[in-house]
């Protein structure tokens, strides 16, 4: 039985482009179309990519440590970076300095031992290598990707309070323009590999203590050491992230400590939290750009599937996007590993010369190759569709084409007509499911102001407007 639903995605373009600074709490549901539908011309938050991981030396698994061929290297590389075939993935996250992981080790601090104090002159190291993680920078750059976030797990032992980088410790705060010194330096050392780092984060999860690399921070200590290392990050141009907590809810505590300190607020350019303790689901407090800035589901197998109920299945993952950008409000969403090996519930699982890629690669695919930096996201609403199971995002890229994400977690086929503006024209519609993989399903045909779309059930449906 297919459900036919009128949907109107009425959409006036505006002519003007969108400033590119707007509150996350734009997304609110106030804020959405009062009749079903979707409104081309009142923007709600810029978009700034897509993007993964492959810190932990796993940018080394990629690059061939475990076998993996040169043929293979390029055709994962295609599958996380080629905007044609690919996802097209738009923003890379580095990690720096981080220490034991059940694969390798550490990875390299570009400072490992004590220089005889916060005041001494640092004795830095850089082997051009970082864990393979140069390597795939540079490939990143030749894809296209011009957003580098590097982030820290925690500084060097002898700069905390535990003496170590693992288990927790929190920086000491005579250390704390040194740490800020030694995270620019990082920076300047992938300019010098012709990689420049756009953002920059001093601390990953400051609300947990883990047995690998790990600092911890209240909201207020974060607050301080944002004025301790912001200006320095500033002065190299670089612009600083706070606080990667492990809970989106969590990191509203970080967001609102910061706000209410304006020197704090005035160093800190983007917020960026994690939902693995609490689900991406609300805007932060804060005027400034959100970025959901690592997750990936849990689960303790490997797994290919779209729909199998798994809760890290490629259907879980399209549902938690749309979250974060419909809900939360979120200008970024950056996956956590592209590739690992083993149970890993990343993207691709490298298996020695071998990868196997899941669904949940193509669910993000279905946004990052469509929805392009400088992107909005505008105002949208699934109407009566909605009690379906019918939930509806809309972007505009800067040239001016439209993009409709069209999720159906329903068990029914539903057919929709889509108003949309701007006279006649002839799309593309996109299908992710069991047996697609962002295949292309058929044209998508404006008649009178209308495009009529046919969402299969359990389906993530894209819609791609010039």
């Amino acid at each position: 039985m297919i459900k036919t639903v009128r949907t109107a995605l009425v959409g006036a373009l505006a002519a003007a482009l969108i400033p590119l600074a707007m509150p996350s709490a734009a997304a609110s549901a106030a804020e959405q179309p009062s009749t079903p539908g979707a409104d081309f011309g009142r923007p709600l938050q810029p978009i700034d990519g897509f993007g993964f991981s492959e810190a932990f030396q796993r940018a080394d698994l990629m690059r061939g440590a475990r076998g993996l061929t040169p043929e293979h290297q390029r055709e994962v590389l295609d599958l996380l970076l080629n905007r044609r075939t690919g996802a097209g993935l738009s923003i890379l996250r580095l990690g720096i300095g981080s220490s034991s992981d059940e694969v390798y080790d550490h990875m390299k601090s570009i400072q490992p031992t004590d220089p005889g104090g916060p005041d001494a002159p640092p004795r830095y190291e850089w082997d051009g290598e970082d864990g393979g993680q140069v390597w795939l920078a540079k490939e990143a750059k030749r894809y296209g990707v011009q957003r580098f976030y590097a982030d820290a797990w925690s500084a060097p032992g002898y700069m905390k309070t535990n003496g170590t980088d693992a288990n927790g410790g929190t920086l000491k705060p005579e250390w704390r323009r040194a740490y800020a010194n030694y995270l620019v330096q990082y920076a300047k050392f992938y300019r010098q590999e012709g990689i420049r780092i756009t953002d920059l984060g001093f601390t990953n999860e400051p609300d947990l203590a883990t047995s690998y690399a790990s600092m911890q921070f209240t909201p207020k200590e974060a607050a301080e050491t944002v004025k301790a290392v912001g200006p320095a990050v500033r002065r190299a141009g670089i612009d600083l992230v706070c606080c990667d907590a492990a809970g989106w809810k969590q990191q509203a505590e970080y967001s609102a400590a910061i706000e209410a300190d304006p020197e704090a607020a005035r160093h800190v350019r983007t917020h960026t939290g994690h939902p693995y303790v609490t689900p991406s689901d609300q805007p932060l407090p804060t005027a400034r750009r959100t970025w959901m800035s690592e997750w990936s589901p849990n689960g303790t197998t490997w797994n290919e599937a779209w729909d199998d109920g798994s809760g890290y299945d490629g259907l879980a993952v399209a549902e938690a996007i749309h979250t974060t950008l419909a809900d939360a409000g979120a200008s970024a969403y950056v996956y956590w590993f592209g590739a690992s090996i083993g149970a890993t519930r990343g993207l691709i699982q490298l298996d020695g010369a071998d990868y196997h890629v899941s669904k949940r690669l193509w669910a993000l695919a279905a946004y990052s190759r469509f929805v392009r930096p400088g992107a909005v996201r505008v105002a949208a609403s699934a109407g009566a569709a909605s009690a379906d199971g019918v939930k509806v995002t809309a972007f505009r890229n800067r040239d001016g084409g439209r993009v409709l994400e069209i999720l159906n977690t329903g068990r029914e086929a539903v057919r929709t007509d889509f108003a949309v503006s701007g006279g006649r024209g002839v799309g593309d519609v996109y299908r992710t499911d069991e047996t697609h993989s962002l295949s292309r399903v058929g044209r998508a045909v404006v008649r009178g102001g209308a495009v009529d779309v046919k969402l299969p059930p359990r389906a993530l449906t894209t819609v791609v407007l010039p």
